[in-house]
């Protein structure tokens, strides 16, 4: 009897091993594509270039994975505040799109190993440079609604201290009302707030950053063999090179 009950129970662990398997991936290969979403202003990680197109660092990247899985990728426009229910809800499969990994965002969602490093600056007009966190007292600061910008400025000393802060649907919103005088400073990621500048020249930033921070991609909570695909396969392209000759088509030898 106790071994017929042995036998039975391994074969209950058996099928539940099978049926109860993660199966993320194998959607993804069954479909033929998976879909990322993004803030397509967020450049140059992935933002619509002259042409309409939807290009970028992590559009490059996220391509050269699905050639390697053999299927499509398809690039789907977000609101960045509600970026996590689209994700959540089936909208999209995964989040690529220089995000964070916050302790909130870590709370509602699954990601990849960590594959780029920034943080928050400080942007500001040349003639009134803001150089240091402690100097946003009494300003008007601008940021992206559901940014780690957002975050980083409440998490800051000078919160409380700061006249008023604006919060705009993109990056991009934000930084032409600081060029137009409507406010004192930005605080944005570094990655995207450089690149925007080095189109116009208009701006400086900071010497003091507010954050250390770690990019990853965002996928659903259950996918974990998603995950881990998604982390094999950016290893395998840092250690041929491709990962990072893409990344020195966008940022240039010295960048991450």
């Amino acid at each position: 009897m106790k071994k017929l009950f042995a036998v039975v129970m391994m074969f209950m662990v058996l099928v539940t091993g099978v049926f109860g398997a993660d199966k993320s991936f194998e959607k993804v290969k069954k479909n033929g594509k998976f879909v990322v979403g993004l803030d397509a202003t967020f450049a140059p990680m992935g933002f619509r270039g002259d042409d309409g197109e939807i290009v970028g660092f992590d559009i490059d990247l996220a391509k050269e994975v699905a050639k390697r899985w053999g299927v499509e990728v398809e690039f789907k426009p977000c609101e960045w505040d509600g970026i996590m229910f689209d994700l959540n809800s089936g909208n999209i499969d995964m989040v690529w799109n220089g995000m964070t990994m916050t302790e909130e965002r870590q709370k509602q969602a699954a990601f990849s190993e960590a594959y780029f490093t920034d943080g928050q600056l400080i942007f500001s007009r040349r003639e009134a440079k803001v150089n240091k966190v402690s100097e946003l007292e009494g300003k008007v600061v601008g940021l992206q609604l559901g940014s780690s910008a957002d975050y980083a400025v409440q998490k800051s000393d000078v919160f409380s201290k700061i006249k008023e802060v604006k919060k705009y649907a993109t990056n991009v919103e934000a930084l032409m009302d600081l060029e137009a005088g409507r406010t004192d400073a930005v605080v944005v990621d570094t990655v995207a707030g450089k690149y925007y500048n080095s189109k116009r020249a208009t701006l400086t930033y900071s010497e003091e950053s507010l954050t250390k921070e770690y990019y990853g991609v965002a996928m659903r909570k259950n996918d974990k063999a998603l995950v881990e695909k998604l982390n094999e396969t950016l290893n395998e392209m840092k250690a041929d090179g491709t990962f990072g000759r893409i990344s020195e088509k966008w940022f240039g030898k010295e960048e991450n």
